[in-house]
């Protein structure tokens, strides 16, 4: 790869379906209440998909709204990677749907699935394409509809989650040398298969034949996550040979308040510098951080030269993060 060519952001974009469901929406529905919602995870609201709305057609408005902000036609594209837990059907995968969709013909676009840290994932692994030259422009897009993995009696669940999708488009770049550079620095990614049972769908095409519900253990899941989000991001900030007070933004993924709070403090990086959607999306699992991404750029925080840190973990367990020149 040429050590100069960096993979550049040029555009976000993001959108949530149109229904609205507030913790007090939930009366009648499981015993919980918008105290006792807030207390322990943050989240006000969230947007839950109805008729017609699904991963591929969120991805697509996503993908165009991006575009549109990097000033580029859908032509302009040559590789789509989209992170889904939850695609529109086992296969094709949504990613060729949405090319289709948006009329392209050539390049090439799959799914990856590493549930919440799924566009961590895919973000690198479009990073690689484009440094390597098999690919010049990409569309990277976190989507998810979770709400229909959702068992709606189990209010430890539910109440968590919502739908939206998110997506970046980037682009190599010939970037001189120096601490201004922009564009993907450095990205890190962990896996560990035998937290399988604290996060998981209990179902599947393969063992069911059915799509499952989403299953989790909470508190051991808590009781992990700000290790492992620590763990990458130290990692990262060593492999680029920064330090919490040279980031200016932090994105992390959008799964609990208590979690992002916990990861800051423990990090060293100041709360006024942490971007946080999850009061009013919920965990949107892979779309999470495009939506907050995209959050932070169109009102004007996160602008060109910014230095951007990017965490997530999920189910599996997978984990990672992404540093970014703006």
């Amino acid at each position: 790869m040429n050590e100069h060519v960096r993979s550049v952001v040029l555009g976000t974009g993001s959108v949530l379906p149109k229904r609205v469901m507030r913790n007090q929406d939930f009366a009648g529905i499981v015993e919980t209440s918008d105290e006792w919602i807030r207390q322990r995870t943050g989240i006000a609201a969230r947007h839950i998909a109805g008729e017609g709305e699904t991963t591929v057609s969120l991805a697509e408005e996503a993908a165009r709204r991006a575009l549109a902000a990097a000033g580029l036609e859908p032509s302009d594209i040559d590789l789509i990677v989209l992170a889904t837990a939850t695609p529109d059907n086992t296969f094709p995968a949504s990613a060729v749907q949405v090319q289709s969709r948006l009329g392209i013909t050539h390049g090439f676009a799959f799914d990856v699935q590493a549930v919440c840290s799924g566009f961590v994932y895919a973000l690198t692994t479009a990073d690689l394409y484009v440094r390597s030259g098999m690919a010049r422009r990409a569309l990277v897009i976190g989507a998810e509809t979770f709400s229909r993995l959702l068992d709606w009696e189990d209010r430890t669940t539910c109440v968590l989650f919502g739908d939206g999708a998110g997506a970046v488009v980037i682009e190599a770049r010939e970037e001189p040398d120096g601490a201004a550079r922009r564009g993907i620095i450095v990205s890190r990614l962990r896996s560990d298969g035998s937290h399988a049972e604290k996060l998981y769908v209990d179902g599947g095409p393969s063992t069911t034949g059915t799509v499952g519900h989403l299953r989790m253990q909470g508190r051991e899941v808590f009781k992990h996550a700000v290790g492992m989000i620590t763990d990458v991001i130290e990692a990262s900030f060593e492999a680029a040979g920064v330090g919490p007070d040279d980031i200016d933004w932090f994105v992390p993924h959008q799964a609990n308040r208590r979690i992002i709070d916990a990861s800051a403090k423990k990090l060293g990086i100041a709360p006024e510098k942490v971007v946080v959607t999850v009061d009013q999306h919920g965990n949107t699992s892979a779309a999470s951080i495009p939506l907050a991404l995209d959050t932070a750029v169109r009102d004007g925080r996160i602008t060109k030269g910014d230095l951007v840190l990017l965490e997530a973990m999920g189910g599996g367990f997978t984990w990672g993060a992404c540093l970014i020149r703006w």
